[in-house]
């Protein structure tokens, strides 16, 4: 099969580290500094890969920090397709407390584009000979509010499925204009597309009405220990999450996705990529720092939830 391609808009260099207390004022000293290459669909694209799929990603770069992404990524071994830009490419940084276990983060909200920056992409997607899409991550500043409609139409004319994992006006704009084959709101991504507080069963409604007024064939919510819901023409199920000891949220979203995804590529049911994606995001918390899911964790889990009861 095709490589899945990912797109990643507003990539960033992760940088991890620990430091026995973070106080105002004075020097922190941390220790055991990482750094990896970022963002929704980089991220979901390394995700693909260590579980044994093939991907290539697409991003935007620019500056001293663009440099270094793009050696990172190369590092990765994930195939990819960086597209210059004027700005520089912001950095994230992540610290745990060791004290305290506590995990503080710092994301920038990253370089403004110029809409002819994003033309490229659009070329790309134009001319890509595959099957499946992921658009995962936030929009630059400058960027179109509908740059994700129009990449998601640009598949539709294609027969390609495209996957959306974004937040606020992109996600608003794309889910109002265009079709997705499938869409991954947290469940805070959802409340604020909805204008209010949802419970449960005010999750699994809104969900349903985004499939049955078209905006998407399935709607994955997320929803940290609580585990996940999808919805689809058929209704919408809920799986718990799997409880583990957790070291790092970071990259649990994406690895989430990541593997959903290629779960949906291999033709498994919705309800069975939706457990390996929980799957997925499981591994990823109980890994330090930057680090994604490995393949050994998320098939080990993987298997516990295959051994639980139906679906709720």
């Amino acid at each position: 099969m095709t490589p899945i391609l990912t797109i990643c808009l507003n990539p960033a260099v992760d940088l991890s580290s620990e430091a026995e207390l973070v106080r105002p004022v004075r020097k922190i000293r941390t220790t055991n500094e990482n750094y990896d290459p970022g963002g929704g669909g980089i991220n979901v694209a390394r995700t693909i890969m260590a579980l044994g799929g093939e991907a290539e990603a697409l991003f935007l770069a620019g500056g001293t920090i663009g440099v270094l992404l793009d050696d990172l990524v190369d590092r990765s071994g994930v195939p990819h397709h960086r597209f210059p830009i004027k700005g520089s490419t912001r950095m994230a940084y992540t610290v745990h407390e060791r004290k305290t276990g506590l995990e503080y983060r710092f994301v920038p909200t990253g370089p403004t584009v110029e809409p002819a920056e994003l033309e490229p992409c659009l070329d790309f997607l134009r001319a890509y000979d595959g099957h499946y899409v992921v658009a995962s991550g936030s929009l630059p500043g400058g960027a179109p509010d509908d740059i994700l409609a129009k990449m998601a139409d640009i598949a539709a004319s294609k027969g390609v499925r495209f996957i959306l994992d974004s937040s606020g006006a992109g996600l608003r704009t794309t889910l109002d204009r265009s079709r997705v084959y499938l869409v991954k709101p947290s469940r805070g991504e959802l409340e604020e597309l909805v204008g209010h507080e949802l419970d449960e069963p005010g999750i699994r409604a809104a969900a349903l009405d985004l499939v049955k007024r078209g905006a998407a064939e399935l709607i994955a919510v997320t929803m940290g220990a609580e585990g996940a819901f999808l919805a689809s023409a058929d209704g919408a199920i809920r799986v718990p999450a799997i409880h583990v000891a957790v070291c790092s949220a970071v990259g649990a979203g994406d690895s989430f996705l990541g593997a959903m995804t290629l779960a949906l590529t291999e033709g498994r049911s919705g309800e069975d990529a939706l457990r390996f994606g929980i799957a997925a995001g499981a591994a990823a918390v109980m890994m330090p720092g930057t680090t994604l899911c490995r393949r050994d964790d998320v098939l080990r889990l993987y298997g516990h939830l295959r051994d639980r009861p139906e679906a709720e």
